[in-house]
């Protein structure tokens, strides 16, 4: 069996030793699992993900760690404060046990017991690769004011992140709503808020920016998603509010006055919608069918705002598509009626071989991700059921969620850490619906990173690659405020 010796350059000094040091051959064995943080024990993980790092949690002065694979390879590292593995040798283990599972032993020091060998645990190998990048937006947690904030791509392969888009480019402006075609970096809407807002349109390499307000709509288009063609996006245009409680648990809604839903054509530069998706009830969310042909969205009854907020419950809904006709269905289906249950849907998302919708349910309204009630389930569009994601729900909210182009990996934002950040988990569903125990973004150094990180992971998306753009010109574009026009048009069989 093939035995490689980990030794970070920039550490060489941490594997000095002397007397002082001890020997792991003389470890205490404890039956107790390693106080670290994250806790990665009985995970899985994609055969492409970046080492899992962890540290100690306790008082322990060093420790020392050995990662056996099942098929073959070992790893070991110095002792130290912190468990880090080198990426080439880390990478060659998780190929040669794709399939099969690592057993990962730690050893820690301590100055008043000496070295103590904790319960091995284990974390399997899934075959199936993660889209490499992840594309989110770091926020700090305020409401009133725009403070920095940016979108970033992580290369999930290393610890690598890199800026897409930072709001000290155009100051004062808050950006969101990110969304890709299908997991492509080539196709990308992007929306920006405030003096110099616009929708930033990236079709390859041409790029342009967008006023989606129309004389006929609420406001600029929001919330987007693609259709897997590429040549329309869905989007709801919104009137929102933002209100907040005078209680502790309860921090802040963001709350509908008016929503509708609308498909935008690049090529024509047009809006389309019906009157199905333009009522008096609120229509927002929208997502296309891996195929095309139908839409889905949530849906709730009008209610008045702000005295009724806590009674808008949404649905979620489908109405059919036709791409080749741009022209939509002449009735609304109802999938699921969350409001007969006593909740609200938000952020329906189809996993890409249309077997399932992934949603977050919670006790009412759309903004779930201050919800503490609110959870991640799964309806399958084969026969109709729903279940909980018990695997992968917590105490605290899950919201925002994804799915990897491949439909085995899925991401979730997740506030279960501190009740205050989200942070984006990852979790895989086998062909039998089995869902695994979800893990945490790693970092280099996780317990450092994530206690002193003040900025929330938001609407966390996969994409196959970077996102290749010439940022000088996208600030002369947005700093111009030029903005190209789109047209109005209703569904010609209304």
């Amino acid at each position: 069996m093939k035995k490689i010796l980990l030794i970070p350059v920039t550490l060489i000094a941490a594997l000095v030793w002397n007397a002082c040091t001890g020997s792991i051959s003389n470890a205490e064995i404890s039956d107790m699992p390693p106080p670290v943080f994250p806790d990665y024990s009985g995970v899985t993980v994609p055969v492409n993900i970046t080492p899992l790092h962890f540290q100690m949690t306790d008082n322990a002065t060093k420790m020392y760690l050995k990662v056996q694979g099942a098929k073959s390879g070992l790893l070991e590292t110095g002792k130290r404060k912190s468990a880090a593995l080198i990426l080439s040798d880390w990478k060659q283990l998780l190929e040669d046990n794709a399939g099969d599972s690592l057993s990962i032993t730690v050893y820690a020091k301590y100055k008043d017991k000496g070295w103590i060998q904790y319960s091995p645990f284990t974390v399997y190998v899934n075959p199936a690769p993660i889209n490499q990048y992840l594309v989110y937006r770091l926020i700090a947690p305020g409401y009133e004011v725009y403070s920095k904030m940016g979108i970033y791509q992580r290369d999930l392969s290393s610890f690598k992140e890199i800026p897409l888009l930072e709001n000290t480019l155009i100051p004062g402006n808050c950006m969101n709503c990110h969304s890709f075609t299908g997991n492509n970096p080539d196709n990308m809407s992007l929306h920006i808020r405030g003096e110099l807002g616009g929708t930033i349109m990236k079709k390859g390499e041409d790029i342009e920016i967008l006023n989606t307000k129309t004389k006929e709509t609420l406001g600029n288009c929001v919330y987007p998603y693609w259709h897997p063609s590429g040549d329309f996006i869905v989007y709801s245009v919104n009137k929102t509010i933002q209100v907040f409680h005078a209680i502790q648990d309860e921090r802040v809604e963001v709350i509908d006055l008016a929503s509708d839903i609308v498909v935008y054509h690049p090529e024509s530069k047009k809006v389309i919608t019906t009157e199905l998706l333009e009522t008096d009830d609120f229509e927002t969310f929208p997502s296309f069918s891996p195929d095309g042909k139908t839409l889905y969205f949530s849906s709730s009854a009008f209610q008045k705002i702000p005295e009724d907020y806590k009674e808008i419950r949404y649905n979620l809904c489908a109405i059919a598509f036709d791409p080749q006709t741009m022209t939509f269905a002449d009735h609304v289906d109802t999938l699921i009626n969350a409001s007969a249950m006593g909740k609200s849907i938000s952020y329906g998302r189809p996993s890409p071989d249309g077997k399932y919708i992934m949603f977050t349910l919670s006790d009412y309204g759309n903004f779930s991700i201050w919800h503490k009630e609110a959870d991640l389930w799964l309806y399958d569009l084969r026969d109709g059921t729903l279940r909980e994601m018990k695997e992968v729900n917590s105490d605290d909210v899950e919201s925002y969620h994804s799915w990897s182009s491949e439909g085995t990996w899925f991401v979730f934002s997740s506030r279960r850490l501190d009740g205050l950040y989200t942070r984006p988990f990852f979790a895989c569903i086998n062909e039998e619906g089995k869902i695994s125990k979800p893990f945490l973004l790693p970092q280099e150094k996780p317990l450092e990173f994530y206690n002193m990180s003040f900025f929330s992971y938001n609407v966390p998306e996969f994409v196959t690659g970077l996102v290749d753009w010439d940022l000088e010109k996208i600030e002369k574009m947005l700093t111009k405020g030029k903005r190209d026009s789109i047209a109005y048009q209703k569904n010609l069989n209304d």
